[in-house]
């Protein structure tokens, strides 16, 4: 295995959290171990630095992009110029948007909940012909999930309990990308992540919110080291498959018919279930890096 990798850590530059902090020095001293260099850069300075595109070039190539970022433009160009991006820009984009992720995994023939995507309209215009929901409460019925296709910490997800509220929620996210999904009652609150790098589980925990429908920990919800069945772990591994993910936080719930795929985040943070699980989940992701970059040579 070739020694001394040199690595580039994308990060966002005008978002900033404890936690991405954190993850950032979980990575850092994981490289370490690895005999990784790895060097951090912001969206902000690589769009600078390409520009012309030649100058990346000369400067050297990295072995490799770490890319926790969602700006899907950059990973591109980076991919363009010839760099192993991780994850890739189709990835991240398939992953950033919940009904992109839905088509994918739907051609996959993976188990999920009833989906029904919403028609596409324009913000000024917005939906003043509701037939379409007319029709998805024959199939859904109510409560009704409603998801903004880009969103993070659960916090673009909303439950309608009625035709109201149903209205309301499409009225005011309407122009953006929108499913309506079947609402999981024998789950609600609770949900499994499992972390996934190379196609294996490396961590996972079960979260529960007593007081939201949505588990999420950002929502008020608590967690708990949770040991996942081998269904769950093949479900997970073949999600980031079709989604051509090389590591990614897999949520997974509980239906009456056996685990449903809630969502695929490909930019997942990891700080509390690392320190809950006590697993070196940065360690692992940077392994499989180092294994698939110098595997390709």
């Amino acid at each position: 295995m070739k020694n001394n990798l040199q690595g580039l850590l994308i990060v966002n530059a005008f978002w900033h959290s404890a936690s991405m902090a954190e993850m950032e020095a979980l990575l850092s001293r994981a490289a370490e171990r690895l005999n990784i260099r790895l060097e951090k850069r912001t969206n902000a300075q690589m769009h600078c630095v390409l520009h012309p595109l030649s100058m990346m070039k000369e400067e050297g190539m990295p072995d490799f992009v770490l890319f926790w970022d969602k700006d899907i433009r950059l990973a591109l160009q980076l991919e363009q110029l010839g760099m192993k991006v991780f994850n890739s820009a189709l990835s991240i984009a398939l992953c950033d948007d919940k009904t992109l992720t839905h088509l994918c995994l739907e051609k996959a023939g993976l188990p999920m909940p009833r989906t029904i995507l919403c028609p596409a309209t324009f913000p000024g215009l917005g939906y003043p012909d509701m037939a379409f929901l007319t029709a998805a409460e024959q199939i859904l019925s109510y409560p009704m999930v409603i998801k903004e296709g880009c969103g993070s910490f659960g916090q673009q997800v909303y439950l309608a309990r009625n035709r109201g509220e149903a209205e309301r929620i499409l009225g005011e996210k309407a122009g953006a990308p929108l499913l309506m999904q079947q609402f999981i009652q024998e789950c609600a609150g609770r949900d499994i992540r499992l972390y996934m790098a190379g196609g294996k589980c490396i961590a996972a925990m079960e979260r529960r919110n007593n007081q939201d429908f949505r588990a999420n920990i950002q929502n008020g919800g608590s967690a708990l080291p949770y040991t996942p069945m081998e269904e769950e772990i093949a479900l997970a591994a073949q999600a980031c498959s079709a989604l051509g993910l090389s590591f990614a936080g897999v949520d997974i719930l509980h239906g009456k018919q056996g685990p449903l795929i809630c969502e695929v985040n490909s930019n997942a943070h990891f700080t509390a279930l690392a320190a809950l699980t006590h697993q070196d989940i940065a360690g692992a992701i940077l392994a499989h890096v180092q294994e698939a970059v110098c595997g390709a040579g």
